[in-house]
């Protein structure tokens, strides 16, 4: 797998604390994109599978795994080799992509339907500089959207994710 780098203890990349994959190669070539040295297909490194699991695991404090990039659908049957590692192990998966979900479900693209099988929230779409926003939860981008793979599989068309309520296990049903 080619990979521009990881992150052991991201907070931005999804909920709670998470290890973070920069896959290397993106053809989208997004104008403003904050990682453009991803782009290069021949960039970045190589490594296995079993490496990153490994690295994955080594912080029990760890909750979630997160493919980024560059494009992990570039390099699917890797990042959902990852990820089945990952839910093994009791951690939740996201994947960002510059396609949409409707694109990834055309099944042209190798491996797409494998990585979305193990994927538990997919935030898609390609980044739109004129659309770039600080307050748009785990996005860069307003235009991008945090979807709940699993039940949109259900419904047959792409249901947003919902953050849980942090403190709803605190609050008495009213009598």
């Amino acid at each position: 797998m080619r990979i521009a780098n990881t992150v052991s203890d991201s907070i931005v990349d999804g909920p709670s604390l998470r290890f973070t994959v920069f896959t290397q190669g993106c053809p989208h070539h997004c104008p403003g994109c904050h990682n453009p040295d991803t782009h290069d297909p021949a960039g970045g490194r190589e490594v296995t599978v079993a490496e990153l699991g490994a690295q994955m695991v080594k912080n029990p404090l760890t909750d979630g795994l997160t493919l980024s990039g560059g494009e992990p659908f570039c390099q699917a049957a890797d990042c959902a080799a990852l990820a089945r590692i990952a839910r093994e192990k009791g951690l939740n998966v996201w994947t960002y992509t510059g396609y949409t979900y409707e694109r990834l479900l055309e099944g042209d693209l190798p491996g797409a339907l494998e990585l979305l099988d193990q994927t538990d929230v997919l935030v898609d779409g390609p980044f739109l500089l004129a659309e770039k926003s600080y307050e748009a939860l785990f996005r860069g981008s307003a235009n991008q959207r945090l979807i709940d793979v699993k039940q949109s599989r259900a419904a047959g068309h792409a249901v947003l994710w919902t953050r849980p309520d942090p403190l709803a296990h605190f609050v008495r049903p009213e009598s």
